[in-house]
């Protein structure tokens, strides 16, 4: 089934709720996947994060955006989705943080050469009508010796069978809507790589982000989920991913904009 990027227009006002499937984004990935951007901007891109200025590409309702403001970032989040991007605005406010939210898509940002010290692109890449563009603009709004951060999905048979038939197929299961994914635009870390090398992006090591649960307590979980006995919040908490040599279903990492000589 083809990606239906609209739910992103028709659920927008979900994004902060913990009974919506977009709260695992922050319950279940984020524990995992923002310590290790941190990690990668502060420690291996030695780029402070205070006054760093930051691009979020794909940002949804804010939830990572949020994150790097915290540590003192400059954020400026991006997305197709003008409802996603007011959920975003008005819970930044209601935090007392400061973003700019711009209307846009990953193919054409709306960005001068060379804006941003970091660009970090989250549960994107697998939604892109043309990666390669993607990639390429993310290239060219990075200053030299700035970084790209990002995870998506593998296109295993693995990941089918967990992104596909257990959260969006399986009716005792599926706790996403049935378009959210498609198995052949998921994307595996040698072609991740190939594009981020032909866009002047040279890639680090590659890692997993997998569960702490074992698989069939996380196919319990699950269940427990559909049968309403807790909430997104409480799920992703007792599934519990961290960074992991597994990189059969998700993977994350970074590359460096090579200064021109």
């Amino acid at each position: 089934m083809p990606v239906d990027n609209q739910i992103y227009d028709r659920l927008a006002a979900d994004w902060w709720s913990a009974d919506s499937s977009f709260y695992l984004l922050r319950s279940l990935l984020n524990p995992a996947r923002f310590p290790y951007l941190r990690r990668t901007m502060t420690e291996t891109l030695a780029i402070s994060s205070n006054g760093a200025h930051v691009l979020d590409v794909g940002c949804g309702g804010g939830l990572l955006a949020e994150e790097f403001a915290k540590l003192g970032c400059r954020v400026t989040g991006v997305d197709p989705s003008e409802p996603s991007l007011r959920t975003a605005a008005e819970h930044a406010r209601s935090s007392g943080l400061s973003i700019d939210y711009v209307p846009g898509s990953g193919e054409h940002l709306p960005f001068e050469n060379e804006a941003f010290d970091v660009v970090y692109c989250c549960d994107v890449l697998e939604h892109v009508d043309d990666l390669q563009k993607t990639i390429g603009e993310i290239a060219r709004v990075i200053k030299p010796g700035g970084g790209f951060m990002f995870d998506t999905i593998n296109r295993t048979l693995r990941s089918k069978l967990v992104m596909i038939k257990l959260f969006q197929e399986w009716k005792p299961t599926a706790l996403m809507e049935p378009s959210a994914h498609d198995w052949n635009m998921f994307i595996r870390p040698d072609e991740l790589i190939q594009h981020l090398n032909a866009a002047g992006l040279k890639p680090g090591p590659i890692v997993g982000v997998a569960p702490k649960a074992p698989p069939p307590k996380v196919v319990w979980l699950l269940r427990q989920r559909k049968r309403g006995a807790m909430n997104f919040e409480q799920l992703g908490a007792a599934i519990g991913m961290h960074e992991s040599s597994d990189k059969s279903v998700l993977y994350m990492g970074y590359a460096v904009k090579q200064p021109v000589p």
